[in-house]
């Protein structure tokens, strides 16, 4: 699973030292999530956002955001 992260602001803000155009593999974006969830502004997640995140976590993290 590709992700762009231009089109998810909270990652987009994680991935401030990548090129706009970054597409990351699935497992790499919900990692980046976990290990920087401190620096997620949960109120400011989009729709699209918020489903991207359970689309991964079911995906690769078994269910369970590990923050």
């Amino acid at each position: 699973m590709n992700v762009h992260i231009a089109q998810y602001p909270q990652l987009r803000d994680l991935c401030w030292n990548r090129p706009a155009n970054t597409i990351l593999e699935g497992e790499d974006a919900l990692a980046l999530y976990e290990r920087n969830w401190r620096f997620i502004d949960t109120d400011r997640l989009t729709k699209e956002e918020l489903a991207l995140l359970d689309l991964l976590v079911a995906r690769y993290g078994n269910g369970v955001l590990n923050v």
